[in-house]
């Protein structure tokens, strides 16, 4: 099935969130460095962080930082199959960028041989397109209960006969267990196929590792290919989960919070509030009691009601009450700016049972579900002082209608979007990438109460951070090893700055 002419590389995990997205990335970006054609591709990903691509479709958000990697623009076969979360049990369903259905855990397993379809259908135009194809695997490949009909790890890749390159997070502790277990439990021809080991977020003595490195090879006869440091505040887009680490900044003067509901979407708007140097911002988890703040911002959901009634459980609707009482200022962003109206509909029970949930009825407006979903890349200005210019992307599957519309908090592609208070305290909007663009970011905390000293680029801050991490995998990973699997100018050395690669990984 696999075109022999295109090369390809598949990372693989042992757990969820070790390192598969961000080696892809830095794969890409070096690659591009060396003026490959190279484009990145997950068979199946489930996540509620998703990005528009140029041909109209959705994709995981990951795919769409390692596609800005590989200098490309996004393509909605880069991610043929997409499962966003509604419930605990179901997902919607998105095949080649177009949300097809929603199915629960046992009607998808059925499902996946169709899925499996599209998956190669995109593989096939990939391989015809590109000179080198980096696949990210999806959780983990030993898996068992997942196995049969498995189009995310293994099942992919022995169809198409990628080679796999097996990724552990040393961080978590108990990176050679799970190695060595991931790979006993692989089959014999799935073992055959993992070319070696990389090991993620390694802080400390290298010298102290070095024996267990010694003994891994020595067991299972696989190399090392290298050791990768753990690389502190990288500004680039999560996957699906919450950032790990708090940022500690000295020069904030703005308090930011943001509630962490069940099915939290596009958590990814809020990175450059994150990492404003100016900015403290901070997410509030259930059972945690809302802070004081000057800015309260309600992000996207993929279940907007049941967000919506979490929300006032945890006693964030009091909560928000006194913030405006006491002059604080609210930002919803999609699911968000559908939660602050004064009904939401969903008479085709797309969300759970048809009905109407109440909302929080800070502006007059009311949201009808639609089946059909909107996905569209715009354009436009801030409506507030500084005629701030704004870029970003439109998903949701909302009709909104009502007074508040009428004072437009945006301005997209000549269209008015959201609304704005009419006291200026709430501002709401559909669009994600609200604060990406650095005059719009300045004029939102301008207008949240901190005139910031100096601008911030979040674009320009994820690029050197690609940058950076390519730096880091250049210098730790032995590229040399995997000459055969990947085209024959990834592995010759670029003049740049920063420490040399070290032949065998990390080991002198």
């Amino acid at each position: 099935m696999n075109d022999r002419r295109t090369p390809s590389l598949m990372v693989q995990g042992c757990t969820s969130d070790s390192g598969k997205t961000t080696l892809v990335a830095a794969l890409c970006r070096i690659l591009h460095r060396r003026g490959v054609r190279v484009a990145p591709f997950k068979p199946q990903n489930m996540a509620l962080n998703s990005a528009v691509t140029v041909d109209g479709g959705e994709i995981g958000r990951a795919q769409a930082l390692q596609a800005q990697a590989a200098g490309v623009p996004t393509h909605s076969d880069f991610n043929p199959v997409l499962l966003k979360p509604a419930t605990d049990t179901k997902a919607q369903v998105i095949i080649h960028g177009k949300a097809l259905t929603d199915l629960d855990a046992r009607d998808y397993h059925a499902y996946k041989p169709r899925a499996m379809q599209a998956v190669l259908a995109s593989w096939q135009r990939l391989a015809a397109q590109y000179e080198c194809l980096l696949v990210e695997g999806a959780g983990s490949p030993a898996e068992i209960n997942l196995r049969d009909r498995d189009i995310a790890n293994m099942g992919f890749a022995e169809a198409v006969d990628c080679p796999v390159i097996l990724i552990a997070d040393i961080d978590r502790g108990g990176v050679f267990a799970h190695l060595c277990g991931t790979l006993d439990l692989l089959s014999p021809s799935e073992q055959a196929r993992v070319k070696g080991f990389v090991i993620n977020r390694f802080r400390g003595d290298i010298g102290l590792l070095e024996s267990g490195l010694r003994w891994l090879e020595e067991r299972t006869g696989k190399p090392v290919l290298g050791v990768l440091p753990y690389l502190h505040g990288l500004y680039l887009d999560a996957e699906d989960a919450l950032p790990r680490e708090a940022l500690r900044k000295e020069d904030a003067a703005l308090r930011v919070v943001a509630p962490v509901y069940p099915r939290i979407a596009n958590h990814n708007d809020l990175d450059p509030l994150r990492f404003h140097p100016e900015v403290d911002f901070r997410f509030v988890g259930p059972n945690e009691t809302a802070p004081a703040c000057d800015l309260i911002v309600l992000p996207g959901s993929k279940a907007v009601q049941s967000d919506l009634a979490w929300l006032r459980a945890q006693g964030w609707e009091e909560a928000i009450r006194r913030h405006l009482r006491y002059g604080g200022k609210v930002v919803g962003i999609c699911g968000g700016l559908q939660m602050l109206g004064r009904q939401l509909h969903d008479p085709l029970g797309l969300e759970g049972r048809p009905g109407s949930t109440p909302g929080l009825g800070w502006l007059d407006y009311e949201t009808r579900l639609a089946s059909e979903k909107t996905l569209l890349n715009v354009s436009g200005e801030l409506l507030l002082p500084g005629a701030a210019s704004v870029s970003g992307y439109r998903i949701h599957m909302g009709v909104t209608q009502g007074a508040a519309l009428a004072t437009p908090a945006l301005r997209l592609a000549g269209q008015p979007d959201g609304a704005l208070s009419a006291d200026g305290q709430i501002l709401a909007t559909y669009c994600h990438g609200l604060f990406d663009s650095p005059s719009a970011l300045t004029a939102l905390l301008t207008w949240a109460g901190h005139r910031p000293r100096h601008e911030f680029d979040s674009r320009q801050r994820r690029e050197a951070d690609i940058d950076r991490l390519a730096d880091a995998v250049e210098a730790h990973l032995d590229l040399r090893q995997l000459a055969e699997w990947l085209p024959a100018q990834a592995v010759v050395p670029l003049p740049r700055t920063g420490q040399p690669a070290v032949p065998g990984g990390a080991r002198s």
